[in-house]
């Protein structure tokens, strides 16, 4: 063994590459998805999503079930199907409410291991945890812990309460994380300034986990001009046109965020991109005017800000994350080497399937783990499917190396 171990190891550091991964998130108020006007909205969410094209998609004010897959369907999965849905939970908090939370994920650089809700007086908060898939995820697994909220609304003491509240029912469940853990809270958190108690409490250093604001740009956010760069609400000035679902007034609040854990800030492993948080669409000199206003110019573009306009009264917050722990994007990690094709993809569950084309004949195959242990040997016939059963491998990264011909090894991650 120990005289293949090291030309084994020295070939796959040749041949094969890997990339750092960068991680974008995305959160959007989606205002009454579907029942909010104009009818075609899973068509304009497409042109916003594609000008971004975020690995985490976290939305909220989903009304139905029906209206979340249209979601994955027609607006994130339109080219290909590289995204998947977390399960749809109905709000359990209040049943007069029928707007819920949802997830969406990059299947090619996140597993879902739970998906779980917290129970509040108003409205649910949706906890869900994604597992970074790496070629370390067996070793050394990267876990999110993400939680998408959407707080009381509107101004007022009481509303004020009701905020803290919900709040303080996600610091109640530290109790169930690791104080090391990695965590986003994100969502439409219907806060005016930085002093108000809901948010001063997500920031306390006292707790458990303590939670920080990517921007740090504390201040009496709502119509202050100081603060236009950061404002996601309203995108209209009024809402007339569109059957009076959603508020108007123009751009001049900061109601969405996306908050991260303070070990995120400044972190080989998992970590902040800096200067990466934005208010998407917002070019900073649309204050209290339509997003899609003419004299609204900058770096998005009017198509982008049209859409913007016609989907939502608020604007999305985006935000990248960057692990030096390598992962297997698609664009390094290719399913097909010259003349043979994994027809299921590279991340692998129960089965490996390939396909030969007819230019060539019969190949042996043999699979290798990184140690270099051959695990498996097989043939595989030209021009046909072959189906072989993996679901006895443990967790992690694998080696499929073509015998009888001159040929590229194809590498391959066995998943849950």
């Amino acid at each position: 063994m120990k005289g293949i171990f090291i030309p084994l190891m020295i070939f796959f550091g040749v041949q094969i590459s890997f990339g750092q991964a960068t991680i974008k998130t995305m959160f959007y108020n989606v205002l009454n998805y579907p029942e909010a006007p104009p009818e075609n909205r899973e068509e304009i969410l497409e042109i916003i999503i594609d000008s971004y094209e975020p690995d985490i998609f976290m939305i909220c004010e989903l009304e139905t079930e029906i209206g979340g897959e249209e979601i994955l369907n027609e607006s994130l999965n339109d080219d290909n199907n590289n995204y998947s849905s977390a399960p749809f939970l109905s709000n359990f908090s209040n049943s007069d409410v029928e707007l819920h939370q949802l997830l969406y994920y990059n299947n090619q650089k996140f597993t879902l291991i739970d998906s779980q809700r917290l129970t509040t007086t108003i409205r649910d908060i949706n906890w869900y945890t994604l597992e970074l898939i790496s070629d370390n995820q067996v070793t050394n697994p990267i876990r999110i812990e993400v939680f998408v909220s959407h707080l009381k609304a509107s101004r007022g003491t009481e509303n004020e309460v009701k905020r803290l509240n919900m709040v303080n029912k996600f610091i109640d469940n530290y109790e169930n994380l690791d104080e090391d853990a990695y965590v986003i809270f994100a969502g439409d958190l219907n806060v005016y300034s930085s002093d108000e108690p809901a948010y001063q409490e997500l920031l306390n250093s006292n707790n458990k986990i303590t939670m920080a604001d990517p921007i740090n740009k504390p201040g009496n956010w709502t119509s202050n001009e100081t603060f236009t760069t950061i404002h996601t609400q309203s995108t209209r000035l009024s809402s007339e046109d569109f059957d009076n679902f959603g508020s108007g007034g123009g751009l001049d609040d900061r109601f969405d965020f996306i908050l991260i854990s303070e070990n995120m800030i400044n972190n080989t492993e998992l970590s902040y991109v800096p200067d990466s948080y934005l208010a998407y669409g917002n070019n900073g000199d649309c204050y209290n005017q339509r997003i899609d206003d003419t004299d609204c110019t900058g770096i998005y573009d009017s198509s982008l800000r049209d859409a913007l306009y016609t989907m939502s009264d608020h604007l999305p917050v985006v935000m990248e994350l960057q692990s030096n722990q390598q992962f297997l994007n698609t664009p390094e990690f290719t399913e097909t080497v010259k003349n043979i094709q994994l027809t299921n993809g590279n991340i692998i569950r129960d089965k490996l399937s390939l396909q030969i084309d007819n230019t060539l004949e019969s190949i042996d195959f043999e699979i290798y783990n990184t140690l270099g242990q051959k695990i498996k040997s097989f043939s595989a016939d030209s021009n046909t499917i072959t189906n072989i059963s993996v679901s006895e491998l443990s967790l992690g990264m694998y080696y499929l190396v073509p015998i009888n011909i001159n040929n590229n090894t194809i590498k391959f991650l066995k998943v849950n």
